[in-house]
């Protein structure tokens, strides 16, 4: 049985979605908390002022999709297809999410609360972390290679165990690469 598709369609308020594939849609001010998005995919798509904290993603599929002002905390991102995976993120809150794995290359994150997210053995190489408070976010193994992070802040990165090649920061910056080597910078 083929899933329903949807196009071009802008859905506001809504607290529940019917199992399809959504190309060119947008979501506003939806509660989809917890929801269960297994299978479903999204192709070119916006979600603006959501809250997707909790959703299950298993073998969703997220391609060229925005995230704008969303509530996103605890999402496993790793589960979903990695098939063509593009997602951006605007001012979302994305604590205790995880890209365990994820191919995240050229992710954009701007204005993110990203505590404590595990990236571990991902690749966000290109990725730009714009003003994006990184508390506890956890690298290891981490490919950053060209990565921007410039105005990012609260990030702990261990250039030992993390590929940093061409990556950017900034001076304020450098403490955050350091704290492993038990430098005192003052």
């Amino acid at each position: 049985m083929e899933k329903p598709y949807h196009t071009d369609q802008v859905f506001d308020k809504i607290d529940t979605l019917a199992l399809g594939e959504y190309e060119g849609c947008t979501f506003r001010n939806c509660q989809f908390e917890s929801a269960d998005f297994k299978n479903f995919q999204f192709v070119d798509c916006r979600f603006e002022d959501c809250n997707l904290s909790l959703a299950r993603l298993s073998a969703a599929s997220f391609q060229k999709v925005y995230f704008q002002s969303c509530k996103m905390q605890g999402l496993r991102f790793e589960a979903c297809n990695p098939f063509l995976f593009e997602v951006h993120f605007k001012n979302c809150v994305l604590n205790l999410s995880s890209f365990y794995q994820v191919n995240g290359k050229g992710t954009s994150f701007e204005s993110c609360n990203l505590h404590e997210v595990d990236f571990t053995e991902a690749n966000f190489s290109e990725a730009h972390f714009e003003e994006c408070d990184l508390a506890g976010a956890l690298f290891d193994r981490t490919n950053l290679e060209k990565a921007d992070f410039r105005n990012a802040f609260n990030f702990r990165i261990s250039p030992t165990i993390n590929r940093l090649k061409k990556a950017k920061f900034s001076q304020d910056g450098l403490a955050g690469l350091l704290t492993d080597f038990g430098i005192v910078i003052s």
